[in-house]
């Protein structure tokens, strides 16, 4: 019998196949040779994103994949199970068994200990890392297990831009407003006030520091609402960009500490988005800082998933977001874009599509070939390859590219 050798362009892969063979069994060839994608339900508290929607599941399985989503994955982002079914996907009915069927594992969350215990070995994970909540023993067992993990926030474009961590900034920046706001009443021991006052009265005063996407973003809306906001940072060339975008409508500031005192102390909202990729965000804002601010004033501490950019921060979850602490109340969310779980569920999933789609075709190969999502891989085959995380976790740092 004559050989056809075959290139199936969608998969990246060669196919020997006999003349006469049939689309069904071609098809039947493919499923073997895909690999299976496993979408578990997040565990956290009050996390109700989901990694990948139907769409997303359906454009995986229309290039061969075998996804499967665990029952009620997403129902908190509005898909249900039916849905994903529909989408092609098949649907099982326990964590354990995604975690333990999956090549590649999507989810938003680090996964728990327990969860790294079901994953199986060689096995490839895409999920936040969370630099600020690194939890060892977790990390420990994907490091025995020989997983080859991505920190989707860590994935790097070549112009530096950080496209996962980009789409979750300007939702959460969105919603700051609304946060504060609601905060700021009386009901809530705020400060009684609107954020944009009204005739014959000032509008508050909003101090964002960190001039990112969620800082500007969240200028900007601010900005909407009718308060006076003033935007902080170190980089000189981030503030003009916001003046530039902004008009000039808000006030600029070098983010020094004699600064941080002086606009705080009159601040009835504080934001704070500082970030250094990779890293635990540091504490530019003190506790005896806090100390001086307003009564009734609210923070919102949006780095506390990178540990936190004010020193009386501590992380809280949407069902229970508050404390006070010195008179000042404190929003310390990490996953604020949960609140609204659909948006932020098709924002990540049409960011990560991609790269779930090369990992699917290629494997461990596409770590060489993609350098995008090389800079997002915390974890080579159990070795450590990114150097804050060994740091944090005492362990040695193998660079990736000596390993790809």
């Amino acid at each position: 019998m004559h050989l056809q050798l075959i290139r199936e362009f969608s998969l990246s892969r060669w196919i020997i196949i006999a003349y006469g063979t049939s689309v069904q069994a071609l098809n039947a060839i493919l499923r073997e040779k895909a690999m299976i994608i496993g979408i578990p339900k997040e565990s956290l508290r009050d996390e109700t994103r989901v990694a990948l929607t139907p769409a997303g599941a359906n454009a995986l399985a229309r290039h061969g994949h075998k996804i499967i989503v665990q029952a009620e994955a997403g129902n908190g982002s509005g898909f249900s199970a039916e849905d994903y079914r529909d989408a092609g996907a098949d649907i099982v009915f326990s964590a354990e068994e995604v975690f333990a069927r999956a090549d590649l594992l999507a989810k938003l969350m680090p996964p728990t200990p327990e969860e790294c215990g079901w994953i199986a070995e060689q096995g490839f994970l895409l999920s936040v890392v969370h630099m600020g909540a690194v939890n060892q023993k977790a990390h420990g067992m994907l490091r025995e297990r020989g997983t080859t993990a991505v920190g989707v926030e860590l994935i790097e474009d070549a112009d530096h831009s950080l496209p996962v961590l980009t789409a979750m900034s300007e939702i959460a920046g969105m919603l700051l407003p609304q946060i504060a706001g609601r905060f700021l009443e009386t009901s809530m021991r705020g400060r009684g006030i609107l954020l944009g006052g009204v005739a014959g009265i000032p509008p508050s005063h909003v101090v964002i520091i960190g001039a990112g996407t969620v800082g500007s973003t969240a200028a900007r809306m601010f900005l909407g609402a009718g308060a006076s906001v003033t935007v902080m940072d170190e980089d000189l060339r981030r503030l003009r960009f916001v003046d530039m975008q902004l008009h000039k409508m808000t006030t600029t500031a070098l983010a020094a500490p004699f600064n941080i005192e002086r606009f705080l102390v009159s601040a009835d909202v504080v934001v704070g988005s500082v970030l250094i990729h990779g890293r635990q965000a540091p504490h530019v804002v003190t506790d005896s800082v806090v100390r001086k601010m307003k009564h009734g004033s609210v923070i919102i501490d949006v780095s506390i998933d990178q540990g936190g950019c004010v020193e009386t921060s501590r992380p809280t979850t949407l069902s229970d977001p508050i404390f006070v602490k010195h008179g000042v109340t404190h929003y310390c969310v990490p996953n604020i874009p949960s609140s609204v779980a659909r948006t932020a569920s098709h924002a990540f999933s049409n960011v990560v599509l991609p790269f779930l789609m090369e990992v699917g075709e290629s494997g461990i190969r596409a770590f060489r070939e993609n350098a995008t999502l090389r800079r997002g891989v915390y974890l080579y085959t159990g070795k450590c390859t990114h150097e804050g995380l060994a740091g944090l976790l005492g362990w040695e740092f193998e660079s990736i590219d000596t390993l790809t």
